[in-house]
């Protein structure tokens, strides 16, 4: 690959065509640049839009080692609405056209850890959520199981359902710390979800799975609701958004189960 006059990789490419002078059997071939405008911006910022999840995650991370688990879940839930629309975004503006500088699917991995494994995996370090040494041990399986979870290039289906469990370990401890179990109990839940990573058991993908997506994004949104109000409950949230938050867990956890059901008519 050569760089132009201003130093840019991106513009030129070598290619193997026959070249009439005996000096050289290669030619320079320009490639198209990428268009410029709104449009261009526009794309751009959607990268921006999700690398900010990043500094989500970083301020999540800050308030675990402040001991304010509420405002740590507060910026990770931020966190998860940013992952959740830019994917949208990125799609209707094309950004792999109008911004292909950057990798997005790359940069969404690497913010997903951070916010999905990471600063989860640091809460379980926290005293009130698992006993010492027990939340390292747990935390160190989190991180090594999912950093081989996240380079698996058949984590999903062609339907797009999640190829073991999809390492959602923001969610997981969210219900640890609400519903407190033992700090047994808790390293069993991590082993067992940890493992399930690796097993051939599927997991839906609420927003691109086709089936069952209006029953799944009406069950999303009674979940979010439930977890808001635990937020401002501060993580104490009384019995019937307990039983919300069980019931979702329930749905999303047997949904896989019911995959490979015949469909009605």
């Amino acid at each position: 690959m050569l760089r132009n006059h201003c130093g840019n990789p991106r513009l030129y490419a070598l290619t193997a065509e026959p070249d009439p002078r005996p000096e050289t059997a290669f030619t320079v071939k320009t490639l198209p640049r990428p268009p410029k405008g709104p449009l261009h911006v526009m794309a751009y910022g959607v990268h921006v839009f999700t690398a900010l999840g990043a500094a989500l995650g970083f301020l999540a991370l800050e308030a675990v080692i402040a001991g304010d688990l509420p405002r740590a879940f507060m910026w990770l839930a931020i966190a998860l609405v940013v992952d959740a629309v830019d994917g949208p975004l990125a799609r209707w503006l094309k950004v792999t056209e109008t911004a292909s500088r950057y990798d997005g699917a790359t940069l969404d991995l690497v913010v997903d850890f951070i916010t999905y494994v990471f600063v989860p995996a640091a809460m379980l370090l926290r005293p009130e959520v698992m006993d010492p040494p027990f939340g390292l041990i747990a935390g160190l399986v989190v991180l090594v199981g999912s950093a081989l979870y996240f380079a698996d290039t058949g984590m999903k289906t062609d339907d797009w359902w999640f190829k073991g469990f999809p390492a959602v370990w923001n969610v997981v401890v969210f219900y640890i710390v609400v519903f407190k179990p033992a700090t047994w109990l808790t390293l069993l839940i991590v082993l067992v979800l940890a493992a399930m990573m690796f097993l051939p058991v599927v997991f839906v993908h609420p927003v691109r799975v086709k089936r069952w997506r209006a029953l799944t994004m009406g069950v999303m949104v009674l979940w979010g609701g439930a977890a808001v109000a635990t937020l401002m409950a501060r993580l104490e949230p009384g019995f019937a958004v307990k039983a919300v938050l069980l019931a979702g867990a329930v749905y999303f956890l047997g949904l896989g189960f019911l995959r490979d059901a015949p469909e009605e008519g």
